[in-house]
This record gives C-alpha cells, sequence and structure tokens, in this order.
C-alpha cells in the first residue's frame, strides 16, 4: 500500500517531531504481529496535526510510541522517532522518563480511568508538577489551581479538593488537559480526548485546549477517529489504514479531493460530514469531494436521501397529511424524582428530578431521536419506557396500555414485544456466554420453540445483522466493537419486538462501523417495520436516522419537531448550541449552485 501523501515541511523550518519509516511490532502467542509499518510525517512547533484512522489502524500505537508508553510486548523494531532533533529510539528509559510529561504531553481518552479514584484531583496534578521537577510543596500546591482555572475548571481551589468521581466527564477531561501541560511541554498527544464526551462539552474543551496551545506555543498531535473533528481542528490530516499511512495533506484538499479509497469511506461514515452535507444539500448548494449520496448514511425510506443526484437536493418527503400512523408509545406528563440521600439540610435526603413533566409520543414503525447532553433525563427516559424505572408521576402507555400497571402475564408479553440496545457492546454481553448462548438466551427465556427451532432462528437473525455464523461459537472478547454491537442487536430482535430502545447505541463506536450499525438499523426497520426510539447527544447521527427529534435539557423538553423543522429552524437557544457543537458544522464543503 502506498503513501500518496509525503510528509511536508512549513516554510522550511525544521519539524519539533519528526517520524521516519517507523515499524512498531508486538510479541503474541502466534508469533510477531507489526502494528505499524513505514510510518513517516512531521509535526512543527505550534502546529496541530492529526492522525485519524478506525480502531486496528495504528494511530494510538504510533502515539504511544512517541511518548515510549507501548505495552511491554511491543517495540520500535525499524525507523526514527526524531523529537527536537533527538531520536528517541535510542534513548533509555530513564531518559524517557525525564522527556516524558516535561517536553512532551499527553491526555489520554478515557478520563475516569486515567485518574485514581481514591486520590483528590489536585493531588493528581500536583503530583505531576513534582515528577517533572516544574515546582514544589505549597507552591505546587498553588500552582496546581492555577493549572486547573487555566484549563477551564471553575472554582478550582475546591474542586482540587474533590475525587474524580465528583467530576462530570468534561470536567475530568479538563484535569487531565492540566495535568497534560502542567510542565508546559512542546508536544501534548492528545488520544480521543473527547471522544466519550458530549458535543458541546467536547467542543469546549477543544476549544480550550486550541486557545492553551496557540498561547503557551505547543505543538498537538490529535488521534481521532473522527476526520470531520480533525479536519475542523487541524492544520494538516494524516490518514492511516492497517498500520500504514495511505494520505496525508491539508484539511480542505482530504476534504473535497480524498484521494485513497479509504480517506473516501471515513468521509462518507462521518456523521459530521454527512449531517453538513445535508444541510447544503437542501440549502441548494453543489457538495464538492465524493458524490454525496455516498455520503449520506441510508436511513428509513420516509429519510431516504441515498439515491439523490450528487447535489443531494431532494428534501425529505413530507407527510402525507391524515397520514400519520398511530401511536404505539405515550408518554404523558412523566416525571421521575430520585431522592438524593445526604444532600439536604443538616445531611437529610433532598429530592433531584431526573424529568420534569414530560410528554411526547412514538408513532409505530418511526424513529423518534431524544437528544440532549449527560443529565438531561433523555436516559431516564428511555428506562421508565423499558419498564425499568417507575414513574413519579404521569404515565406511559404502550399500544394503549399502561407500562406499569399491569400483571405477570401482560409484563412477560411487554418484554417481548420492547427491546434495548445499549450503549456500550462490551458491557452489554456476558463474557463467559458465547454469541450462540447470547442471541438464543431471550428465546431460551420466554419459553420459545425447541432446540433445533431455536438454533434455526439464531442462525436467521446472524443472517439478519450480517454476521457469519462461524461467530456462533466465540466469546465476546474475541470479537470487533462492531461485530459486538451487531450480536446485541441480534439478541434484541430475537423475539420478534415492535419497539427497540437504542441508548446511545453506536456512540461507543468508530466512524465506520457506526455508519455500518446505522444502515443495518435502517434497513431492519425497513424490512421488519421497527418502531426506534434512539437515545443520543449526537444530533450529527440523529440528523441521518430520525424521522422527529425530542430536544431534553435539565429534565424537560425544551422543543420537538420533525428532523427537518429541528435543524434547519431550531426555536431554541439551548438546540441552537447544540447544533453549532457538532464538529466540522462551519466547514466549506461546496459551492454555490
Amino acid at each position: 500500500m502506498s503513501v500518496t501523501g509525503a510528509p511536508q515541511e512549513t516554510g522550511g523550518a525544521t519539524p519539533l517531531l519528526s517520524i521516519r519509516d517507523l515499524e512498531v511490532t508486538f510479541r503474541t502467542e502466534s508469533g510477531s504481529a507489526t502494528a505499524v509499518r513505514g510510518v513517516s510525517f512531521d509535526v512543527h512547533a505550534g502546529q496541530t496535526v492529526a492522525v485519524v484512522g478506525e480502531s486496528g489502524s495504528g494511530k494510538s500505537t504510533t502515539a504511544a510510541a512517541v511518548i515510549g508508553l507501548l505495552a511491554a510486548n511491543g517495540s520500535v523494531t525499524s525507523g526514527q522517532i526524531l523529537f527536537e532533533g533527538e531520536d528517541l529510539v535510542a534513548l533509555g528509559p530513564d531518559a524517557m522518563r525525564r522527556l516524558r510529561g516535561s517536553r512532551i504531553g499527553m491526555v489520554p481518552q478515557d478520563p475516569m480511568s486515567n485518574l485514581n479514584p481514591v486520590r483528590r484531583v489536585g493531588a493528581q496534578v500536583d503530583e505531576t508538577l513534582q515528577d517533572t521537577g516544574v515546582v514544589r510543596g505549597r507552591r505546587a500546591r498553588a500552582r496546581t489551581v492555577e493549572l486547573l482555572t487555566e484549563a477551564g475548571l471553575p472554582d478550582a481551589e475546591r474542586r482540587a479538593q474533590q475525587y474524580p468521581h465528583e467530576f462530570s466527564g468534561g470536567m475530568r477531561q479538563r484535569a487531565l488537559i492540566a495535568m497534560g501541560l502542567a510542565a508546559r511541554p512542546r508536544l501534548l498527544i492528545a488520544d480521543e480526548p473527547t471522544s466519550a464526551l458530549d458535543v458541546t462539552v467536547q467542543r469546549t474543551i477543544l476549544d480550550g485546549l486550541t486557545d492553551l496551545a496557540d498561547r503557551l506555543g505547543v505543538a498537538v498531535l490529535l488521534i481521532t477517529h473522527d476526520l470531520g473533528l480533525a479536519a475542523e481542528r487541524a492544520d494538516r490530516v494524516v490518514v492511516m489504514y492497517r498500520g500504514e499511512v495511505v494520505e496525508e495533506g491539508d484539511a480542505r484538499s482530504i476534504l473535497t479531493d480524498p484521494r485513497h479509497e479509504y480517506t473516501r469511506r471515513l468521509l462518507a461514515a462521518a456523521p459530521s460530514l454527512a449531517s453538513r452535507r445535508i444541510e447544503l444539500a437542501r440549502r441548494g448548494v453543489e457538495v464538492v469531494g465524493p458524490a454525496a449520496q455516498d455520503l449520506l448514511v441510508a436511513p428509513a425510506p420516509a429519510l431516504a436521501l441515498a439515491d439523490a443526484p450528487a447535489t443531494a437536493s431532494a428534501p425529505r418527503p413530507a407527510p402525507v397529511p391524515g397520514d400519520a400512523p398511530p401511536p404505539l408509545v405515550e408518554v404523558d406528563h412523566v416525571t421521575k424524582v430520585f431522592p438524593i440521600r445526604g444532600r439536604g439540610l443538616l445531611g437529610r435526603s433532598a429530592d433531584f428530578t431526573a424529568v420534569d413533566d414530560v410528554s411526547l409520543v412514538v408513532p409505530r414503525g418511526r424513529t423518534v431521536a431524544v437528544v440532549g447532553e449527560s443529565g438531561s433525563g433523555k436516559s431516564t427516559v428511555a428506562r421508565m419506557m423499558l419498564g425499568l424505572l417507575e414513574p413519579t408521576s404521569g404515565s406511559i402507555r404502550f399500544d394503549g396500555a399502561d407500562v406499569v400497571q399491569r400483571d405477570r402475564a401482560a409484563e412477560v408479553a411487554f418484554r417481548r414485544r420492547v427491546q434495548p440496545i445499549f450503549q456500550d457492546p462490551y458491557a452489554s454481553l456476558d463474557p463467559l456466554f458465547t454469541v450462540y448462548r447470547t442471541v438464543e438466551e431471550p428465546l431460551r427465556a420466554h419459553g420459545i420453540g425447541d432446540r433445533a427451532s431455536r438454533h434455526a432462528r439464531v442462525r436467521e437473525l446472524m443472517e439478519q445483522v450480517a454476521l457469519p455464523a462461524g461467530l456462533l461459537r466465540r466469546y465476546p472478547a474475541e470479537l470487533s466493537g462492531g461485530q459486538r454491537q451487531r450480536v446485541a442487536i441480534a439478541r434484541a430482535l430475537a423475539l420478534e419486538p415492535e419497539l427497540v430502545v437504542c441508548d446511545e447505541a453506536v456512540s461507543a463506536l468508530d466512524v465506520i462501523v457506526q455508519s455500518q450499525i446505522l444502515r443495518l438499523l435502517a434497513e431492519l426497520q425497513e424490512r421488519l417495520g421497527l418502531t426506534y426510539l434512539f437515545i443520543s447527544h449526537d444530533l450529527a447521527v440523529v440528523r441521518q436516522v430520525a424521522d422527529e427529534v425530542c430536544v431534553m435539557q435539565e429534565g424537560r423538553v425544551v422543543e420537538r419537531g420533525t428532523v427537518d423543522d429541528v435543524f434547519d429552524a431550531p426555536r431554541t437557544t439551548y438546540t441552537r448550541t447544540l447544533l453549532d457543537a457538532i464538529p466540522g458544522r462551519d466547514l466549506d464543503l461546496g459551492r454555490p449552485a
């Protein structure tokens, strides 16, 4: 596989970081496996370079090699990593330890697993300062507060005394940024720094990171699977596939004239870019770059844009008046209040209203999306709709029957007709169950069929979700994230449900796998007549799959309407904020038709 873009220097300046013909190999029980081969690119002082690709492309392994944090069974087997002219490959462990943190900082992906849960946040920043020899003692504690404030944490002095579990995801990520920049490094490696965050928090974090990098003159190596995010934030983009660099260039050229087929696949899969193209197409703007129809996820029939011409200017068909499908689910003035122990006056319990007087309707055969930031109450609504939580007040009716007030027989029937697909394909599958047992379990639990008929049904379900029957005897640990989510979908479909509740069902997946799962859900809806409640914080995904949208903020529905109405003419400031936070929202992807 050839490299279609060569490393380039900026104005003849010597690169801060220069990777040349890098090869990284891991020792395994079955022999050596080369994860990175022949990788070359440069990062200049003050520049942001994004390395993009799906899981397994080698992008995080390349970053780990730069900072000397490869797994114990991994090693650089050839090539150079030149940092300020010094070959890091030739440095010993002690020299790398001195360089790490002081001259090269890092912001890792998962803010929860990368902070010590039993130590205060301030103490962990303080430790970074002392380990890198920046300041010590009282000066370190004062500097900790300054760094947390600099990273955008309000009331930093008080926050420094708290533990990670008392922080939101965005606050934890800010703490990691403070630690990464503590010693004022020349290079900051940000490995998927916002992939677990809501779009609004993501934008705030990236804005803060960009501002700090600009003010401090820090170069940033941004690792991401989202080409839209990379194009918006980076000066240059490096595309990796199966351990190799397949394309490199400035963001505009990558977006409008991708030369490698894999780059085109990333463009096609990026929800943020697809959302932007839909927006431009509806305004009659010609989309440049790959054909627009190749860049849109094929949604349900009522939303189909995939067969549109290259300008993709055809809007979604408007519903026929008087032809609206009957409601399958009706949520009527529902409120859910949780008591919080020890938060009230004198340590007494206080009440927290997670859902406040919410009403919505899910028509049969349609997709209704409920969107909002973490803590908006959208997942609580989903759990009440699944019958896993009981409303404090109000009612939820499924096909005319109350979800809460039902006897045992009605409960069993309800469980067959309503199924969930959860966010994390790693946590939602039993690691001790084979794929076959996972998919068969609902059939067995409900006493459906004999052994032979269940076996035939499982194989049919595997075919429906485009998984080979050869995976049936494998365990979840032997599957990719996308394969696991397909197994979860097969399990959800086993009982032939009418309503499928997708609670952030694609947010943990790479964009290419995410695109495949969205296409699969759309095809299954068309073929089986499914109804979806789609819970998400990502409006770029919602634009591609939903018929109607409910926007939630702090437990209340603040806006609702068809997907086109909400995206084209948002009525509330909060909705506009969510839309503006979509990565790539302002990218120039078209020209007047």
